[in-house]
């Protein structure tokens, strides 16, 4: 069983569902060629995606064109289902940095076909994701900046707050769809400036008060 750590803990909570969310940043939605939506876009990543910092990327055999996605990961700490903004807002119980590796020309060949993308999203080590820290432990503003640098140079950056759906209105339509439960992880969408990654790349990405993670493309 796959779980996180908690920053200034001993204990690790054990990860349920990995919900994900697309197209959260206008910039990023036009560089890809799509539409802003009008509600979240919402997939799915199965625990067996997930790595940790520190951890390997590995470059599935399939694809020639693995992307890197840097996010804000929200950890829900209660079971909640058609939650209303305050409960919503209510269950998220910590933050963490996350990184939605993306099999690109997998995605593209999917979407021409009306296909879902879960072969692009869910394969082994496309998950990585920081440690957390608490709600209680860290008030987020929305003005912190979320980066991500490849072999020291940086690739990502943008603040929070540009994303389309703030955290709690993510969480809230989630819950619509589906019952979210303690353990659950919701990564936030990415910022413009996705590209392609080679094997060898040092990743570095960060929230400016949150957490970070370092990992490498193998």
């Amino acid at each position: 069983m796959k779980t996180i750590t908690i920053k200034n803990t001993c204990g690790e909570i054990p990860i349920g569902k990995v919900v994900c969310v697309g197209r959260n940043y206008a910039e990023h939605a036009h560089e890809l060629g799509n539409e802003i939506p009008e509600k979240p876009v919402v997939f799915l990543k199965p625990t067996s995606a997930i790595i940790y910092s520190g951890g390997k990327i590995i470059y599935p055999k399939s694809s020639d064109d693995m992307h890197h996605e840097v996010e804000l990961v929200l950890l829900i700490g209660k079971t909640i289902k058609d939650a209303n903004s305050k409960k919503a807002e209510e269950a998220i119980s910590g933050y963490g940095v996350g990184l939605d590796m993306t099999l690109r020309d997998i995605q593209s060949d999917l979407k021409k076909k009306g296909h879902p993308w879960t072969i692009a999203k869910g394969f082994d080590t496309s998950a990585v994701i920081s440690d957390f820290i608490l709600k209680k432990d860290y008030k987020l503003t929305l003005d912190e900046i979320i980066s991500l640098s490849i072999n020291g140079i940086t690739k990502q950056k943008a603040k929070l707050n540009t994303m389309i759906f703030a955290p709690s209105e993510i969480v809230e339509y989630i819950s619509s769809l589906m019952t979210l439960e303690e353990g659950d992880l919701i990564y936030t969408g990415t910022p413009a400036g996705v590209g392609k990654v080679e094997k060898g790349d040092k990743i570095f990405a960060e929230i400016e008060g949150i957490s970070s993670l370092k990992c490498e493309v193998g």
